[in-house]
């Protein structure tokens, strides 16, 4: 039991630690954290990734649910975790228990459990889950559930094609499965829009290639050349469980989470209104594009069970994080990659990608950001952050600290309009600075100066 803690985004452990024995006692938890919440005998959804391993561990899940009374519906293939997300409440369930270790290698797997609203579980939830991890109870086989598999697919294409509503003829879009469960899905989605697809990556690789399934820069230079070479409007890439996505365009190459968010929030501002959520660790340029509709931003610390539940309080249009994570209103309050890449097609197929964000530079000017990692022991994380709380400074890289805000970790607002932020990872040993500046020059200063801030600490 001590070995399992869940974190930002569920439990994830390198599978010398994540064994049968233990994902069963998480799935006891599940099953009797249900009971207590007055969900005994419901349907629970069992989804799961394309690792090697994920399909063995939803068994076992589905079993020890099944066996405390759940019915239990399977998909028919490892299947995006925006899906699993979807049914949940496009079939009225319980919740659902997923097995994936979403962008992390081969080697990890993760467990996670998305409560009856679609939203990620907050941590009374997970905690209440904790709380309960035991070896798995079986009732009388007379009052067990049953197990079917169904399809997550279909409905999840049909929800998306008709929030977004666009015909994507003409469009040509070059999709990069990196081996994961957006395969077949994302791609298929796009060609129900009327896009041609070309795709990349799209056979069930539980290696991943020999690269872990997270699409950053490092990872999707082979999209980009086939943007080029297909003389695509727009590539997308989903993560290993595709409920993140990136985007290359045509001229500017590889977009980064800001761009993206910023990109998205233009496009839905043009036909809907309302405010967005962002994490600490997200760009202002969403506050800009905001400001001039007139809109309001809702900052929260990171990971995006805290944006879901933004979205929620503050009826959001829009919420998102830095890395590649969104969901939009009248969708479930999920990260979904699948449905944002049909979003960044259409946003395409409205004036061309680099042509938006060309006019999103030049009305609210150009925002750079970065980050970086410091390895730090777990145990070393929160004194690092009570050492820091008394060591802060008036000044960073030449310019005067405006304010401090400490919702996560601590983010330093500078007096030109820059930031610094330090936090403690959720689901790595590191300590992550992140800087926030007009100028890639201005970003690697306050990069440097946030490391000399926190190394000696570690």
């Amino acid at each position: 039991m001590d070995e399992i803690a869940f974190g930002t985004d569920g439990w994830r452990e390198t599978l010398d630690v994540f064994t049968d024995d233990r994902v069963r006692m998480v799935a006891q938890g599940v099953a009797t954290y249900l009971d207590e919440a007055g969900r005994s005998g419901e349907t629970v959804a069992v989804g799961y990734d394309a690792r090697e391993t994920s399909e063995g561990f939803a068994d076992e899940v589905a079993r020890v649910l099944a066996s405390n009374g759940f019915d239990v519906l399977l998909p028919e293939r490892d299947c995006p975790t925006p899906l699993v997300a979807h049914a949940i409440v496009e079939r009225d369930l319980a919740g659902a228990v997923v097995i994936t270790a979403s962008h992390n290698p081969p080697e990890y797997n993760g467990v996670k459990f998305i409560p009856a609203d679609g939203a990620p579980a907050l941590p009374e939830v997970t905690e209440a889950i904790e709380s309960h991890l035991d070896e798995p109870t079986v009732k009388p086989e007379a009052d067990w559930g049953e197990v079917e598999e169904v399809d997550f697919v279909s409905p999840h294409r049909e929800h998306a094609l008709d929030l977004v509503d666009a015909d994507l003829s003409g469009l040509t879009v070059v999709y990069d499965a990196m081996h994961g469960s957006g395969r077949g899905v994302t791609d298929e989605l796009l060609r129900a829009a009327g896009a041609e697809v070309i795709s990349l990556r799209d056979e069930r690789d539980p290696d991943f290639g020999g690269t872990p399934p997270e699409p950053d820069y490092a990872n999707l230079e082979g999209l980009e050349i086939a943007v080029d070479e297909y003389d695509a409007d727009l590539g997308v890439a989903n993560d290993g469980d595709a409920d993140r996505v990136a985007a290359v365009a045509p001229d500017r190459g590889y977009l980064d989470g800001n761009q993206f968010f910023a990109l998205l929030y233009d496009y839905l501002l043009e036909t809907r209104s309302g405010p967005a959520v962002r994490t600490v660790s997200t760009t202002f340029l969403v506050d800009r594009i905001a400001e001039a509709h007139d809109a309001d931003v809702v900052e929260v610390p990171v990971g995006f069970k805290w944006v879901a539940e933004a979205m929620g309080d503050h009826d959001a249009l829009v919420g998102g994080e830095e890395s590649g994570g969104y969901s939009v209103r009248g969708h479930v309050r999920e990260k979904d990659g699948v449905l944002m890449a049909l979003y960044a097609a259409a946003a395409a197929n409205d004036g061309g990608i680099d042509e938006r964000l060309d006019r999103i530079s030049q009305e609210y000017g150009d925002i750079h950001q970065e980050k970086t990692s410091l390895d730090c022991l777990e145990e070393r994380k929160q004194p690092v952050l009570r050492e820091l709380a008394d060591r802060l400074p008036e000044t960073v890289a030449g310019e005067r600290v405006e304010r401090v805000n400490d919702a996560d970790g601590f983010k330093i607002l500078l007096a030109d309009g820059s930031w610094l932020l330090v936090r403690p990872s959720g689901t790595e040993p590191k300590m992550r600075v992140y800087a926030e500046a007009g100028s890639q020059e201005r970003v690697a200063e306050l990069l440097d100066a946030g490391r000399d801030l926190v190394e000696p600490l570690i």
